[in-house]
Formats: structure tokens, sequence, C-alpha cells
């Protein structure tokens, strides 16, 4: 049988061409391979370096160098409110009121600060429902934490399985919840997991635990800068993300959390420190604390001024593109990846990620037909020839097309790439 030949090169370029949204490809530092450009599609993993990161750290450096401790107070850009200039424009990514979000911590770190004031478990509701196969960091955390207030990771933490495809689906969420609820306190969920690529309804889980009892917390880390989110929308008690994935931040970024508006001025315990206190008196040095309304009652030490200068930089195209465009042409691209392994390498991958765009973001997992060996022998093969994914054990290539810099002869090079192979 013969095979339909792929699409020519030309081809994709005119689908570059003329797409609704011109690619910002021009803003970010491309990796090299041999005398052209990689085709990255790894900016679920890290994202890639956007040429006005530079700039924004050496503004931070060339304050230090010409006015040290006055940098503080000076300028536009001055360190004592500079977290603050990153707060608006985070919001809008995630769907969320300016004082629902703060950058800060890293991601694990903010999980458990945040577990300090929503994870109150009781000897009637101790128990937390997570995805099983979630990604280690998560379940760690939460497991530690059950342990910490004295109970038992074996019975009270619950680890819902994904039916025989590997994805859950709502449903098996929901019958999770229905059979547990009366003893759930937390119900922590993935946006996005990482592993098949398969996105949630963050304002039905939330729905679903809520009716169960149950406080609803999210890991973001593979849905900010992916999907949009409406995080105030959903009615979700807290949320926790990464910068440095499709937000372009660099790596080990400062990372993000959001608090619900309705928990602003809760009487929440948590792990206080001096830069979560009220800013209107923080300077007197009082020795009560005095949380500041909103997420930012939740910071402990003022922040790294150097590691927010990256964000600030990498969240501008997100601001200026919008979330909803981006999105759509996120949906081109991915389905584009799609219509070429259907079409022309179905007996080579399989697609682990729902097919329904609605149940995904950028990324698809794929599976190599032939088993784990086979799948590790394509993944280097198409490393040696320029075209980066990443590999999760046992068996999955991520491929994720990143809108603000992938662009349709990306994908179609990635497609070559697996022919190649293919024809030995």
């Amino acid at each position: 049988m013969t095979r339909p030949l792929l699409p020519a090169h030309s081809d994709a370029l005119a689908l570059d061409a003329h797409d609704p949204l011109p690619t910002r490809r021009d803003e970010f530092l491309i990796p090299r391979h041999g005398d052209g450009e990689q085709a990255y599609f790894v900016g679920n993993s890290l994202g890639l370096q956007p040429r006005a990161a530079r700039a924004s750290v050496d503004e931070v450096l060339d304050a230090w160098e010409r006015v040290a401790v006055e940098g503080h107070f000076t300028g536009q850009a001055q360190w004592m409110t500079y977290h603050e200039l990153v707060a608006e424009p985070l919001a809008q990514v995630v769907g969320a009121h300016r004082e629902e979000v703060v950058a800060m911590n890293s991601l694990t770190a903010n999980l458990h600060f945040l577990m300090v004031s929503f994870y109150r478990p009781t000897r009637e509701r101790p128990a937390i429902l997570m995805e099983a196969g979630a990604f280690p960091s998560d379940r760690y955390a939460l497991e530690s934490q059950v342990r910490f207030h004295g109970f038992d990771p074996a019975t009270d933490l619950i680890e819902v399985e994904p039916g025989a495809d590997g994805l859950f689906g709502t449903a098996r969420i929901a019958d999770a919840i229905e059979r547990h609820g009366d003893r759930l306190a937390l119900v922590l969920w993935p946006g996005v997991q990482y592993r098949t690529g398969e996105a949630f309804d963050l304002a039905e889980i939330t729905r679903l635990a809520h009716a169960a009892g149950a406080v609803a917390g999210f890991d973001l880390a593979h849905a900010v800068g992916n999907l949009p989110l409406h995080l105030h929308d959903s009615d979700a008690d807290f949320a926790v993300w990464c910068h440095y994935k499709y937000l372009n931040s660099g790596p080990g970024a400062v990372a993000g959390a959001f608090v619900h508006a309705r928990h602003a001025q809760a009487d929440l315990p948590r792990f206080a420190g001096w830069w979560g206190h009220d800013k209107a008196t923080r300077f007197r040095m009082g020795p009560e604390f005095q949380p500041t309304p909103g997420a930012e009652g939740w910071q402990l030490s003022n922040p790294p001024i150097l590691g927010l200068a990256p964000l600030r930089a990498a969240l501008a195209p997100f601001a200026d593109t919008g979330m909803p465009a981006l999105r759509a042409k996120s949906a081109r691209l991915t389905g584009y990846l799609e219509h070429l392994i259907r079409t022309h390498l179905q007996d080579v991958l399989d697609i682990v990620t729902p097919a329904d765009p609605a149940r995904r973001g950028a990324q698809l997992s794929l599976r190599v037909r032939g088993g784990r060996d086979e799948g590790r022998a394509l993944f280097d093969h198409l490393a040696a020839h320029g075209v980066l994914g990443d590999w999760r054990e046992p068996d999955v290539i991520r491929i994720s097309p990143a809108p603000l810099y992938n662009t349709h002869a990306d994908i179609l090079r990635f497609a070559q790439g697996v022919a190649a192979w293919r024809a030995g």
C-alpha cells in the first residue's frame, strides 16, 4: 500500500504566512542545530528565552551598580514594588483579579505554603484526592502533608486511577469524589496531566469538590500560558504553578500562586513572613502579623528581583496578544500535528492525548508502535536531526508546539523526521 506523501515545505510555509496570528518567533532565541535552527517542541518543560529577558535583567543589574540600596525606591521599576509589575499581566493570563495572584517562591514551596491554609484535615475528613501518576513532586508534597498532620497516606491519600486509555475524564473524577466525599478535606488536581496532556474542567472539578464539602486546589504547571483558565470564575480556592514552561521565564523561575478573592481577608492559618505583612504598616516593624489582603498576604520574604525580571519580560507578549488568540493558534498548530500523524504516520505513532481539542492544550503525547526501545530510538533520531521533544518514562514522547514561537514548518519537520526514521 502506497502511503500518501507528506506536504511540501512550501505548503507549511504558506500556512504560516496566512495564519491569522503571525508568529512572534523573532522575539525568542531559538537554539541552533548545525547551520540552522532547532525545531524546539519542549516549551512544556522549559520555554525559550525571550530576547527582551536580557535587557530586563540588565536593568536590575545596572540599577544595583549605580544606586545600590536606593534601587528599592528609585524609578518606575523600583524593587520595593517590583513584584507588583507582574501582577496585572499575570492575572490576565490566568483569568483572575489582580489581588488574587502573586509571583513568589517555587511551585512546590507554594503548594506547601497554601496547604497550610487550605488543607485542614479532621478525624472525620482527613483525605486528599489526587490523580494516580501525578508528577512526583506533587505526590511527595501531598503524602508529606498527610503524614505531617498525623494521618496515614495508605488510607488518606486517595489516588484516582485513569481508564485503560490512560485518561481520566470528568466522569471518573466525579465518581471518585462521590465515593469518598464524606472523607475529603481537599481535592488537588492538575490543570493538564503532565504525561498525557489531558486537560481538565477546573470549574466542574471545583463544583464537585465544594458540593462534597472539600476544598478545591490545582497544580497548573502545564496549564498556565497554555490554556485560558478563568481561575476567578472557576471558584477554585487556590492554585499554584511555575513560569518556566509556557511562560518562558527561565530555568527555576519564580513561581505563581492564586488565592480566590473570597479568602482575601479570611482568618486562615498560614506561615507568616515580613513581606506578607500589610504594606501600609510593614515598615513599622511591629511584633504582630497583619496579612496584606489577597494572595500577597502569603508572601514570606522580599522577592528575588533578578528572578522576577525575566518573568516581567516574558509576560509582555501574552499581554499584547491575549490568551484567546494564543489558544486559537495553539489549536491550529496542534491540529496540524495531529493531522500529519493520523494521515501519514499512523503506522508508527499512537496519540495518547485526547482527540477533542477542548480536552487538551498544546501537547500531544505519543507512543511509538513497537514499544519502549523503538520509542527511545525514534526520540534519539529526532534529537540528532535537530527536532527536540521530550521523553517521559516509560514510553512517551511529548511534542508541544508553543504558539508564540513554533510554526507549521517546525511541525512538518517533525513529521519528516519520523518518516525518515521509519524508512530506515
